[in-house]
C-alpha cells in the first residue's frame, strides 16, 4: 500500500473510485475528488496547478498536493495536503483532507492514508498540521486521535455543525 501522485496510468482505477463515490451520493471529501474526471488530462493538470500554487477556482485553498492511496493496483482513497492555512482552512478545513471509497471503509485504510500523509507533510517541512472533521464523524475523530491528534477549540460552521479541530506535531 502506498501513496502515489495522480497519473494517467491510473485512469481506469480512478474512474472506478469516482463512480463508486458518485453512486453513494455522499459528500465527496477531499474537495479535489469533486473535479469531474471526464477529461482526465484536464483533471490531472488541475491537480498539478494546485501543487504549483496556480490559484484554483476554490479561492480559499492555497497550494496543495494530492496523492492517491493504492493497494494491489486498486485506488482506495485520496488525500489532499494544503501547504499552508488560510483563515477558512484554520477554522474548517485544516492542512489535510482525506477520503476512502465507500466499499473499503472500516478496514484501517483511513488510519493508513493519514499516517502516510503525515510523512508527506513532514517532507514538506510542516512543523505541525491541523485536521478538522465533523463532530458526528466518530470514525474520523478516532483516526485523527490514533495518528497523534491533540484536540483544540471546536469551530461552529455556517450550517451550525460542530467541527472538531486537532493538531498533530510533526517536527520537534
Amino acid at each position: 500500500m502506498l501513496l502515489v501522485q495522480p497519473t494517467i496510468e491510473l485512469k481506469m482505477q480512478y474512474n472506478d473510485f469516482y463512480q463508486e463515490w458518485k453512486k453513494s451520493e455522499e459528500e465527496m471529501i477531499p474537495f479535489v475528488i469533486r473535479k469531474e474526471p471526464a477529461d482526465f488530462q484536464s483533471m490531472l493538470n488541475y491537480l498539478s496547478d494546485c501543487e504549483k500554487g496556480i490559484e484554483p477556482s476554490e479561492i480559499w485553498i492555497p497550494e496543495s498536493s494530492t496523492y492517491w492511496l493504492v493497494d494491489h493496483h486498486e485506488l482506495i482513497g485520496v488525500v489532499n495536503i494544503r501547504h499552508r492555512l488560510t483563515e477558512p482552512l484554520l477554522n474548517a478545513g485544516g492542512h489535510i483532507g482525506y477520503g476512502i471509497r465507500p466499499s473499503k471503509r472500516k478496514n484501517g485504510y483511513a488510519t493508513q492514508i493519514l499516517s502516510l500523509a503525515l510523512e508527506k507533510a513532514k517532507d514538506m517541512n510542516l512543523e505541525k498540521v491541523l485536521l478538522v472533521c465533523n463532530s458526528a464523524n466518530i470514525a474520523s475523530n478516532k483516526v485523527i486521535v490514533n495518528n497523534g491528534g491533540i484536540s483544540d477549540e471546536d469551530f461552529i460552521d455556517e450550517k451550525n455543525n460542530t467541527l472538531k479541530r486537532y493538531w498533530i506535531r510533526l517536527l520537534t
